[in-house]
């Protein structure tokens, strides 16, 4: 079997042609510039090509599938080329949705939480010595690629909402059918391709209808949206709907419990917002035959999904932790969590307006009373980032209007918040580094670690 990928330094692209690469397909590619850790992975495996740019001379009727990047345009070159040789042009979730129709399909779906329920299934189902599939958005403790292909009976997918390549504007999730989904909760978000909170409400009614017949729908019954979406098709007799909600728990000296059947569960990972995450991934689990028991033992050495409340490091008084947390939904459940669980700790949050959408002026209201829980909160944005983006320019008094926070100081200079962060009192107290991007060029971790050597300082 042949595949070629049009831009294989992607995230999710690589680790597919990884995946197909040890399956025994014959994988090439090609992308104009290709970035760590795609990099040195497609290395490793002998798929790096030998020379950045577009080759269309290099495709022939030889190749039995095109695999389409979401970072290529509708008029690259090569894309153009397979379209005029008549070859089967797919997009990244179009393949392994082909890779999977006979497989039982378990699709993660959701404003928030997607990927730590889709790391979570995945570490309960390891654990339990299941075999399966997999794909999902973040780099695992224990696993090579985020993509797993083989002749396993059952699929877990990370089911994402947004578009699924140039030329097919569908979003990723619809494309998968599956058996048995979970929806975590709606908040709105991509507002470049869904510009009214109606028609991004509307994607995950349409996922919903994608549900194979007899299938189960698990949903988070305290989202007001999702439980309209829920009763609307509870009158459906194939469809069986699984509703959960937060499960009782208490924290004791930093460490969060779970509450069932007069036991207590130690947890590696905390916050409301993860618990929920738990329960859900628990009704799956369930669904599939696991015990209770199985379940437990095996959610309790969860350790997370990589920058998902990481932590980066810690001493006595200070902790620090990164997050990909960047829509309001995601802000407002990570800060509260923090808190939570510090209750007694200065909680120093810092976060990047870097997608379209919190950059974007009609969006960033929804920022309002985000960041409340922390003790001291700063955002940090790039000017060019908004030029680059073709986007009005904000100011940031308009940034501190939106979020409404008393507390809250706004950085356009990142060597400026770099050293605000190191000269902050450290003692007592939590940092929380939150980004889908790097803050321009800081390193997280360098950071984290600094925070932690300049602890006694103050």
């Amino acid at each position: 079997m042949r595949i070629h990928f049009i831009a294989i330094g992607g995230s999710a692209m690589h680790n597919l042609a990884i995946a197909l690469h040890k399956k025994g397909y014959e994988v090439t590619g090609s992308d104009d510039e290709i970035f760590e850790p795609s990099k040195t992975r497609l290395q490793q495996h002998g798929l790096l090509p030998s020379e950045y740019g577009w080759f269309p001379e290099k495709l022939n009727s030889s190749i039995e599938a095109v695999i389409l990047g979401m970072h290529a345009r509708s008029d690259n070159p090569e894309l153009l080329k397979s379209q005029q040789l008549g070859l089967r042009i797919f997009s990244y979730p179009e393949y392994i949705f082909e890779q999977s129709k006979n497989k039982t399909r378990i699709v993660i779906g959701g404003s928030h939480g997607k990927t730590t329920i889709t790391s979570m299934l995945i570490h309960v189902l390891k654990h339990c010595n299941i075999p399966f599939d997999f794909m999902v958005g973040a780099q695992l403790q224990g696993f090579d690629t985020m993509v797993q292909l083989s002749e396993a009976p059952l699929i877990v997918l990370e089911g994402d909402e947004y578009l699924s390549s140039p030329i097919d504007r569908r979003p990723k999730f619809h494309l998968y059918k599956p058996h048995i989904a979970l929806l975590s909760g709606i908040a709105w978000d991509h507002i470049n391709v869904f510009p009214t909170f109606e028609m991004y409400v509307e994607q995950f009614n349409l996922f919903i209808e994608t549900i194979e017949k007899n299938g189960t729908l698990v949903y988070y019954k305290e989202d007001e949206v999702l439980q309209k979406l829920a009763h609307e098709k509870s009158h459906s007799d194939s469809l069986k709907l699984l509703p959960y909600s937060t499960p009782a728990y208490e924290i004791n000296n930093g460490i969060t419990y779970l509450l069932h059947e007069n036991k207590r569960t130690a947890l590696e990972i905390f916050g409301k917002h993860n618990l929920q995450n738990i329960e859900g991934t628990m009704q799956i689990c369930l669904k599939l035959g696991i015990s209770t028991l199985d379940f437990y033992s095996a959610i309790s050495s969860f350790k997370g999904a990589s920058k998902r409340l990481e932590l980066i490091n810690k001493n006595e008084t200070t902790a620090v932790y990164k997050d990909f947390a960047h829509s309001p939904s995601k802000l407002k459940a990570t800060v509260a969590a923090v808190k939570e669980q510090y209750p007694d700790r200065n909680v120093i949050a810092c976060m990047e307006l870097h997608t379209f959408s919190s950059l974007n002026p009609a969006f960033l209201n929804q920022y309002q009373h985000t960041m409340n829980d922390a003790d001291i909160a700063f955002v940090y944005y790039n000017p060019h980032t908004i030029e680059h983006k073709k986007l009005p320019p904000i100011s940031k008094e308009q940034v501190k209007q939106a979020f409404e926070s008393n507390t809250l100081q706004v950085f356009t200079n990142s060597a400026e918040l770099k050293n605000t962060l190191l000269t902050a009192p450290k003692n007592n107290t939590v940092f929380l580094l939150m980004t889908s991007g790097n803050f321009d060029g800081i390193d997280l971790d360098d950071l984290g670690n600094l925070l932690i050597a300049k602890t006694n300082v103050h």
